[in-house]
């Protein structure tokens, strides 16, 4: 019984136990949860602020990159709006400068019509009397041979037809001397007044010739909006540099010059398209050696339509018509070349305008003259990419194309070396000389001229042998006179040769320079 009861008691006490275990598991669990949900809501509210700060910084961020964009856009779009005032800007002041030709032009033709009409009363006065004298002249004539018929009649040695005869070779012989006289000064008046009379041509020529010149230039620099971006066109380890220098072939020079980078080159089409790359890649950002190639690669169409385009336009301007495309391309490359600070393409058109205005003057073929104006430096566009002077390839040209041979002719005799051959050849070395030489049109300094023409001739005075150089054709031939008793003929030849390598290292020239030795040996012998 009392064992019984013992166990009773014991199963009692263990249901209280468990009992009271699981009140305590439940509660120490409860307690658990609330610690772990209270950690958990501020390990969320950790959470929650990191985000809305991330959040508030990538707000921040964009709103940053977007100002800077903005800004970045209202710059290119400020650019664009002050080329295009600057364009019309151009445009006003080229319609201006039209408006204020005109009216030249008209007050011009006004003061030429007075004097036409006055010329033309004064000759109809010279008429009247000339036709008076002649009236006179043949009334003297008539009493003169009525005075000798009577002579003759009272001879009674001459018959009828030998008076007749007699009567007739005196007229003659007055006849003749009068006309020579009046010939005589006729001719000494064209003499008098020729010189004027192509001096008037001229200066019209001039005075109807209007345009800017273009400085020449052998770089060009390209502005940057921040220093920094130096950094990215060098690249790393200086990749991007070199593969800029490679794909245009042009020298890129990036010094302590703020906000500039200059290119250097003599081509200047190659120089053009590497000014145009680089724009478009300062203005794309992405500047590596793949996107550097593919962007050359679309500057130098882009380069290509301006020279196209350029040509066209020089074409149109003039009208003249029928002239190959492939020559109009090789004009419009004269846009980007240069001659002693003078831009070509601009020197052949005024040469064109001025051939034409003469032509006129003188009652020739106006599209003739102006068409070899306009095509006698056509050789300048090609004579870089080969060798030979500008006005041999530009006869090669015109000949391979069919062009007129008076056309042929003036383009090789516009530096004289050949003979012009009409009188449209002889009007474009004048068209030639007044583009060159009115103001404004070449800034060749004359202290680097006279340097330049000093010293070719002290390179060929310091040859032995050498008796006199002389330059000549502004630099373009160098004529070498030897002493035939030190020099021979082979010794001659290998003097030029010397010459020219040493012009070639030592002198900057434009074009080539032919020199020329001269050995002359006489013989002289006295007759006694």
């Amino acid at each position: 019984m009392h064992i019984f009861t013992a166990v009773k008691f014991n199963f009692s006490t263990l249901l209280v136990g468990m009992f009271l275990a699981v009140v305590v598991g439940y509660l120490i669990g409860y307690f658990l949860r609330k610690l772990i949900s209270q950690y958990q809501l501020k390990e969320a509210e950790a959470r929650k602020i990191k985000i809305i700060e991330e959040a508030e910084q990538e707000v921040q961020n964009r709103f940053k990159a977007a100002v800077v964009e903005g800004k970045e856009k209202a710059l290119v779009e400020k650019e664009k709006i002050e080329k295009e005032v600057q364009v019309k800007w151009q445009e006003l002041r080229d319609q201006e400068r039209r408006v204020h030709q005109k009216e030249d032009e008209l007050r011009l033709s006004k003061g030429s019509l007075v004097d036409l009409e006055k010329e033309l009363a004064v000759r109809i006065k010279e008429a009247e009397k000339t036709k008076q004298s002649s009236l006179d002249e043949k009334s003297r004539y008539e009493a003169l041979a009525q005075e000798e018929m009577k002579k003759l009649e009272s001879i009674s040695s001459f018959t009828a037809e030998q008076a007749i005869e007699e009567i007739k070779a005196k007229v003659v012989n007055v006849a003749r001397l009068d006309a020579a006289k009046e010939v005589k000064k006729i001719e000494e008046d064209a003499q008098n007044n020729a010189e004027e009379e192509a001096r008037k041509i001229i200066t019209m020529a001039v005075q109807r010739l209007a345009s800017d010149s273009v400085a020449e230039s052998t770089i060009s620099v390209v502005a940057l909006s921040d220093d920094s971006i130096k950094g990215r066109i060098i690249g790393r380890e200086g990749r991007n540099i070199r593969a800029l220098e490679q794909a245009t072939g042009v020298d890129l020079i990036i010094d302590d010059t703020p906000g500039a980078v200059i290119l250097s080159g003599f081509d200047p089409i190659r120089r053009e398209v590497a000014r145009l790359t680089l724009e478009q890649l300062i203005l794309d950002g992405r500047i590596h050696p793949g996107k550097i190639e593919e962007v050359v690669a679309k500057c130098r169409k882009e380069v290509a339509s301006q020279t196209r385009k350029a040509g066209e336009q020089a074409v149109m301007e003039l009208e003249i018509d029928n002239i190959n495309t492939e020559m109009v391309h090789m004009l419009g490359r004269l846009k980007y070349r240069t001659s002693y600070t003078q831009n070509v393409l601009e020197h052949v058109k005024e040469v064109a305008r001025v051939c034409g205005f003469m032509a006129a003057e003188l009652g020739l073929d106006v599209q003739l003259a102006k068409r070899a104006g306009l095509l006698h430096d056509i050789g300048k566009s090609i004579d870089r990419q080969t060798d030979g002077t500008h006005t041999q390839l530009g006869i090669d040209v015109a000949k391979r194309f069919n062009e007129h041979k008076y056309v042929v002719n003036a383009i090789g005799a516009h530096h004289e070396d050949i003979e012009p051959e009409s009188l449209y050849a002889v009007l474009v070395i004048a068209g030639d000389t007044i583009s060159a030489s009115r103001p404004g049109a070449r800034r060749e300094m004359l202290e680097t001229y006279v340097k330049r023409m000093t010293k070719l001739e002290e390179i060929g005075d310091s040859f032995k042998g050498v008796e006199k150089t002389y330059a000549i054709q502004a630099g373009r031939e160098v004529r070498i006179v030897v002493v035939p008793d030190i020099a021979t003929d082979e010794e001659s030849n290998m003097l030029a040769k010397s010459v020219a390598r040493r012009i070639e290292k030592e002198v900057t020239y434009p074009g080539e320079v032919k020199i020329t030795v001269i050995r002359e040996t006489r013989f002289t012998e006295v007759a006694h």
